[in-house]
């Protein structure tokens, strides 16, 4: 029987996994929540389901709902998931998952205090070309010893024109937790410690915009032996490839998600070879998310803790690396100054924004 759920938010993303959990056969959506009743009407009628509520109450307590996808604003990710797993209910929640580590441990808490299963849901590192990258990275064969990696991720937002005339879209909003680096910059630095684990420190140079938040930046991730460098905006595009540098060879992707191409370079013939297998490409104008969809749904039915787990050790993770890499330049939400009020420590210098 596939996994009943309800969604939370409205965006294009919601619609992105609609259709793919619709194409893995392992949803089923019973319910949507809107504020506006009538905006939820119609985004239930959009996707075939006619169970819409206002308030988030009656929306947790429906008995047909087993989990929930929530892709709201992400200074709404707290309140909104802890309801739902207080409820019961497992919990898909988009990237990033809160605005501080204090805020995702205690959801991971809550999930196992209710016997319910919490996942970030990073698409990327589910599919399938990802997990053949993790396998190729191990091959002492292949790679040798591995001397650093270049990880890119960056590409001009059209809400950055809104912030360049002056008005402030959720994702360029300190108040909505908005920035890059929450925003797609967790992608590569996500890709990093998947394949790497977590660095032993990490240091950010971010490019701050008007709003107070960054448009984009470098981030260097230090590991025992080697270095791994992060290039990732929303207010430039990079179309530089991906790469991982090993004494016996070079990874090279075509980038940090939707993997098409994986190429290996040996060091002592020069030959390549193509390693990837068949990428499957999501119809227009969905993101590829369906291989994510399958994963989580096999993980909630088979209640495989063992997955959850390594799931929540990446997101805690990473995590820790995006809130430092913040902290460090200035860059504070509302939750980051509830935390410092709670505990009367200073988390960071603060920097104007340019």
């Amino acid at each position: 029987m596939p996994v009943t759920y309800g969604t939370i938010g409205s965006g294009w993303i919601t619609d992105s996994w609609i259709s793919a959990a619709s194409k893995s056969k392992k949803w089923e959506l019973v319910a949507v929540y809107s504020r506006d009743q009538e905006k939820g009407n119609e985004f239930g009628n959009k996707h075939g389901c006619s169970t819409v509520f206002s308030s988030l109450d009656q929306f947790a307590a429906n008995k047909n709902m087993q989990a929930v996808y929530i892709a709201s604003p992400n200074s709404l990710h707290y309140e909104q998931a802890k309801q739902m797993l207080l409820a019961h209910k497992h919990v898909i929640l988009e990237k990033p998952a809160t605005s501080t580590t204090a805020e995702l441990n205690d959801l991971f808490k809550i999930a196992k205090q209710n016997r319910v299963l919490m996942i970030e849901a990073y698409r990327h590192i589910q599919e399938a070309n990802f997990k053949l990258l993790e396998k190729v990275v191990n091959q002492e064969k292949r790679l040798g010893p591995i001397y650093g990696a270049s990880f890119q991720y960056a590409s001009y937002s059209s809400r950055y024109n809104n912030v360049l005339n002056g008005e402030t879209p959720n994702i360029f909003s300190l108040d909505f937790g908005g920035g890059s680096l929450v925003d797609i910059g967790v992608y590569p630095v996500t890709f990093a410690v998947a394949l790497f684990g977590a660095p032993k420190s990490q240091t950010y140079v971010p490019y701050i915009c008007r709003t107070g938040v960054d448009g984009g930046g470098v981030i260097v991730l230090q590991y025992d032996n080697f270095g791994v460098q992060i290039n990732h905006a929303k207010a430039y595009t990079s179309s530089a490839p991906c790469e991982v540098y090993g004494e016996h060879g070079t990874l090279t992707m075509n980038a940090t998600t939707d993997i098409s191409t994986i190429k290996h370079l040996n060091s002592q013939t020069k030959e390549t070879e193509e390693l990837a297998g068949s990428y499957k490409t999501a119809e227009k104008p969905f993101v590829n998310m369906e291989e994510e969809a399958t994963e989580f749904a096999r993980i909630v039915e088979e209640d495989d803790i063992a997955a959850a787990g390594k799931l929540e050790e990446v997101s805690k993770i990473v995590l820790n690396i995006t809130q430092d890499l913040r902290r460090q330049n200035g860059i504070l939400y509302p939750a980051d100054k509830d935390e410092k009020e709670s505990t009367g420590e200073t988390i960071a210098r603060v920097i104007q924004p340019v």
